[in-house]
């Protein structure tokens, strides 16, 4: 089969199109999924070029999010049959296990119906982010619906799901951007008020937007001086939740002054420490986002789709930070 294939850590240009053994199941319990999409996440841009999180990982198919149609099933395989479309994800963290490829084996408990009202495409972008924004807001923050909620980036993959299931759950959604037009499509997303970060400070607006009490839950998916900045504009007893490592250079006395309940959230780790009771509750996750997605309450955006041999251009992208959704390759 046809995958992109990385042999080395570096540039997008380390990723290289390949012809390579097509998989094949090996346990009763799995399936075999052509697959019609992969999701491509910042975390695979970092995979890349800083090191894959398995010790002889390399060479490696990158790529976690997946959506396409089972072909095949192992003897033991009881919720699924040839034909059913499926979303996904699994695999993309080291050694040939990764969805930037024609085919995929994968466990049958990891792999959930595909919503029936989206295509392949919009089911493939989907997975990681929406397992993470749920994580992050229900599992670490606690979010309820008297709460104000902080969303850095919202026009971002993470971002533009997390307020919509903010605003399912009723909370009142603040959001950073950076341009009108992210503003625009914020706002269509159910955002209450957008900040244009570039042009004001955001510390002071949502202070100004929640009448001095600053915001009950923050979610960061920037990390960096805009964790640091973070505490400043969340509330005391609030929760500041972040998707990156804060680094040595963060001071934490005003966090704690604050009584700040901080949390991180990497969903990848189910996979990484072979958690099956949490990776079955990422699979209800994604069911239950299923049901959002065909009842018409939430919505994917996909700024664009790509074939697979475009991947090097798909990377480049992914790390120019001015992606708006998410963006999806086509073996």
């Amino acid at each position: 089969m046809k995958a992109v294939v990385m042999r080395e850590t570096g540039g997008p240009e380390v990723l290289s199109l390949e012809e390579i053994e097509t998989p094949e199941i090996t346990s009763a319990t799995q399936v075999k999924v052509r697959i019609e999409a992969s999701g491509v996440n910042p975390v695979d841009t970092k995979l890349r070029s800083r090191g894959l999180f398995l010790p002889d990982g390399v060479p490696a198919v990158l790529g976690c999010d997946g959506a396409g149609v089972v072909v095949e099933t192992g003897s033991q395989v009881t919720q699924f049959r040839s034909g059913d479309e499926v979303w996904y994800c699994d695999g993309g963290l080291g050694g040939l296990h990764g969805n930037y490829a024609e085919y995929a084996v994968i466990e049958e408990s990891v792999c959930c119906k595909k919503p029936v009202s989206v295509d392949f495409i919009h089911a493939a972008a989907a997975p990681l982010v929406l397992i993470t924004a749920w994580e992050a807001l229900f599992g670490r923050a606690r979010l309820t619906d008297e709460k104000t909620l902080l969303v850095h980036a919202g026009a971002g993959g993470v971002g533009h799901v997390a307020i919509q299931l903010a605003k399912q759950a009723g909370a009142r959604v603040l959001t950073t951007v950076s341009t009108k037009e992210k503003q625009a499509f914020v706002a269509s997303l159910g955002a209450d008020e957008s900040i244009l970060y570039r042009e004001h400070g955001f510390v002071d607006q949502v202070m100004a937007l929640t009448g001095g009490a600053g915001a009950d839950v923050v979610l960061d998916t920037v990390g960096g001086d805009v964790f640091k900045a973070s505490i400043d504009a969340t509330s005391p007893y609030g929760d500041l939740v972040t998707l990156l490592d804060p680094g040595p250079a963060v001071d934490w006395k005003e966090a704690r002054n604050r009584n700040l309940r901080v949390g991180f959230t990497l969903m990848l780790t189910p996979m990484l420490r072979h958690l099956p009771q949490a990776r079955a509750n990422q699979v209800a996750i994604l069911s239950d986002c299923a049901e959002m997605i065909d009842s018409g309450s939430l919505r994917i955006h996909v700024s664009d789709s790509l074939p697979l041999d475009q991947a090097v251009k798909a990377h480049e992208l992914i790390e120019q930070g001015r992606m708006q959704g998410k963006l999806v390759l086509i073996p």
